[in-house]
């Protein structure tokens, strides 16, 4: 028996946990229907959780160890917590569909972010069902695609952040101990088994073992596919309200519409595994 409700968003992809306080420290049980959950619906809601950055951090370790973001100073007192301040103006240049930080050879099994400012309407973000798009896909396509890796690398600019985060001033090095590493175009998710399409606009550069231009032209059909509503839910920011999305299976899209207003959130993520 759980200790919470669940309310789906759509009939499948996404749900809305209510009666559980996320302050509190949640028994094995619990967490462990909370995980189940997650394996299920592939992004958790909460709303009117009143919780600091302890209590986050708490609840995101009883999953995994906690992963500082590439960019992040990494001698700071909450160098897990990623706080991410906009006023959508940036952002509405640089949204794009994407799974975090797939760049890395063990990108992230999840994140949970919470909002602490929003504005009164707008700032929505959008997730994408990668298992149901990988489903949705014609034969042909999964016949093209089984068995075939995609490079998922680094942004340039990032690389200057990390590398100053660090203390690094030789390039070269920082990409030798850093390389872009290949994924796997389909990935099994480990817990499930189940097949999901590991490919994204924001950090996936080509196919291996194809022409650019044959590449190109696959990729660009593979990533729209996170843009079909069919495969989507939506989430309306509020003060306290929490997401909880399963990395190695989703994609989302923070919705850039909110300028001049502020949205402020913190992030705190989860160590994963090599995708395979």
């Amino acid at each position: 028996m759980t200790a919470f409700t669940i309310t789906p968003l759509t009939p499948n992809f996404g749900a809305l946990v209510g009666e559980i306080d996320l302050s509190n420290t949640l028994t094995a049980h619990t967490m462990g229907n909370l995980e189940r959950a997650l394996l299920q619906w592939k992004v958790l809601f909460f709303r009117d959780q009143d919780i600091d950055i302890e209590d986050q951090k708490r609840l995101g370790s009883w999953f995994g160890e906690l992963e500082v973001h590439p960019t992040a100073k990494r001698d700071s007192a909450n160098a897990e917590v990623l706080r991410i301040e906009e006023d959508g103006e940036h952002r509405a240049h640089n949204n794009l569909w994407h799974s975090d930080v797939s760049f890395e050879l063990e990108p992230p099994l999840g994140s949970i972010l919470r909002a602490r400012e929003v504005p009164p309407v707008g700032g929505d973000t959008l997730f994408a069902d990668m298992e149901a798009a990988y489903a949705g896909l014609g034969d042909d396509i999964k016949e093209r695609i089984d068995g075939a890796n995609a490079v998922h690398g680094w942004p340039p600019a990032w690389i200057d952040i990390a590398m100053r985060q660090r203390g690094v001033t030789d390039r070269e090095e920082f990409r030798r101990q850093f390389p872009d590493p290949e994924h796997p175009v389909v990935r099994r998710h480990p817990r499930t088994g189940n097949k999901c399409l590991y490919v994204n606009t924001a950090f996936t550069r080509r196919i291996v073992g194809l022409e650019q231009s044959e590449s190109d032209e696959l990729l660009a059909f593979l990533y729209r596919q996170a843009a079909i509503p069919e495969y989507q839910c939506r989430f309306r920011w509020q003060p306290n309200s929490i997401a909880f999305w399963d990395n190695r299976c989703t994609q989302h899209y923070a919705v850039a519409d909110f300028h001049p207003q502020r949205r402020v959130v913190e992030r705190i993520t989860i160590c994963g595994d090599r995708p395979i």
